[in-house]
């Protein structure tokens, strides 16, 4: 990895503002860091590494953020069909994973054990298709059980070169899978693409309050920062499947499960043969609040829709496919569709003319 005059140091304290910041050594979060007095005498001026995102950036039209306020709410299941699907759709896209401490991109988009290569135009993604890059820390982790234990400055670090040494090459959509919550991640990809523009954040909830109370808090780190909210997902609404999907059981005298499912599915087969038609939906959490839909409305923010928890889906992202590829996913892949195209179509009309 290149390292330039102006790079976070790897020992700098948490926060660090950046050596070329106005507030360097003299902000509260460098109190106490080893590199405090070099910082507050370093001549200042404008970062050579955000001149150079500024260039790579130029040539990539639609910059979205995929944002979640907690962790297991399917933000990376979201961010790879989103990519699948605007891939489907004819566009060039890339789909960046800067969930630095976890990163399930690569096997959500079946490239476990890929590798980067160089070239000198830089990082080369790796390819799902010809029209769907991707770029993830995960690649470069020698063994996938290896834990990244990185202090703020080290993940801003590689984010910032994420941006400047990747060679995406024309692209209509870059999609950036980011990490739970409002850490440093958020910050830095913020910092670093303010200047080439970001289109805004989509972000990724299910129905309960303890989701949303977390969502909220996203909601206003976008508002805080200046990024628009294209929307909010409602994931996991509800578990929809067909009848003849689920497995059935009964108590037994000594309170264990026996499966029956075999006689359930046979009697239906006989008696009512029409319900093994039927999608039977259970509510998953508590949605008796009013779910994102309510607090969209609360907050002044759109409502993007609703994804049923699909075992079929969870399938695919554990099998890196598209859940758009057959029609495994009747529940999810629908509903998906028409959330990716109504953000396609109220945020991006220019898009739609273009193709």
């Amino acid at each position: 990895m290149g390292n330039s005059n102006n790079e976070i140091p790897e020992d700098a304290n948490e926060h660090c503002p950046g050596p070329e910041s106005e507030s360097a050594g003299k902000s509260d979060a460098c109190a106490g860091c080893p590199n405090q007095d070099a910082c507050a005498s370093a001549p200042k001026g404008p970062d050579p590494d955000l001149v150079a995102i500024v260039e790579r950036m130029a040539t990539v039209k639609h910059k979205i953020l995929v944002l979640s306020g907690k962790g297991g709410v399917g933000k990376s299941t979201f961010s790879a069909q989103l990519s699948y699907a605007l891939a489907a759709m004819d566009f060039q896209v890339g789909l960046l994973d800067i969930d630095i401490c976890g990163p399930s991109i690569p096997k959500m988009l079946g490239l476990e054990g890929q590798e980067i290569h160089q070239s000198n135009l830089g990082w080369s993604p790796v390819y799902v298709e010809s029209n769907l890059g991707v770029m993830s820390i995960g690649f470069m982790l020698p063994n996938p059980d290896d834990a990244v234990i990185w202090r703020g400055p080290r993940k801003n670090g590689i984010i910032k070169q994420f941006l400047k040494d990747v060679y995406w090459g024309e692209l209509d959509f870059l999609v950036v899978d980011a990490p739970p919550g409002t850490s440093d991640e958020h910050i830095s990809i913020v910092q670093f693409l303010q200047e080439t523009g970001i289109d805004g954040a989509i972000i990724v909830t299910t129905p309960q309050q303890v989701s949303l109370i977390d969502v909220r808090k996203e909601v206003s780190f976008c508002k805080k920062v200046g990024i628009q909210v294209l929307g909010v997902v409602e994931n996991m609404s509800g578990l929809s499947q067909s009848v003849p999907g689920f497995k059935f059981s009964r108590m037994t005298k000594t309170g264990e499960q026996e499966d029956v499912t075999e006689w359930a599915i046979n009697l239906m087969k006989e008696r009512a043969p029409e319900l093994l038609n039927l999608v039977a939906c259970s509510e998953v959490f508590d949605s008796s609040g009013g779910g994102a839909a309510k607090m969209c409305a609360d907050m002044g923010v759109p409502f993007l829709g609703k994804v049923p928890l699909d075992p079929q889906l969870c399938k695919a992202a554990e099998e890196g496919r598209s859940c758009f590829s057959d029609s495994k996913c009747a529940a999810s892949a629908p509903a998906l569709k028409r959330i990716i195209e109504k953000l396609v179509a109220t945020q991006m009309p220019d898009m739609i003319n273009d193709t």
